[in-house]
């Protein structure tokens, strides 16, 4: 499995930006996973956010609910994927994870059941 660590969540008024990372390591070769970011709210379940595929165009794949807002992005030198969020809302609280998939070289968009390995989340809270 990769070990996956996230920064950059915080406290920031209706309006603005932050900028996650997630560092991977374990050997494991960051460049042929796909990535996402998740995230989870008190009292609902774990929803998809955004996703970056392993291929060299890195498609990306976004909730109908961040499109236009978030942008995912990964630099495979570092193992990092970052989840940069605009134009924040008090609906966008709540605890980011960044994932990898379970399987290297996978040709369609994983699921959330795919993802294999999960970090340990960053709080993110939106004021009004």
């Amino acid at each position: 499995q990769m070990q996956l660590a996230e920064s950059g969540g915080g406290l920031v008024q209706a309006g603005g930006s932050l900028k996650l990372s997630c560092v991977a390591s374990g050997g494991m070769p960051f460049k042929d996973y796909t990535m996402g970011w998740f995230r989870q709210a008190p009292g609902k379940e774990r929803e998809f956010v955004a996703a970056v595929s392993w291929t060299a165009g890195g498609e990306t794949y976004y909730a109908e609910s961040v499109k236009g807002r978030f942008t995912i992005s990964r630099d495979n030198a570092k193992n990092t994927v970052y989840l940069q969020m605009n134009s924040l809302k008090p609906e966008d609280t709540a605890v980011y994870y960044c994932a990898a998939d379970g399987r290297a070289f996978r040709t369609e968009v994983p699921g959330r059941v795919d993802f294999g390995s999960w970090g340990q989340g960053t709080q993110v809270t939106v004021s009004s």
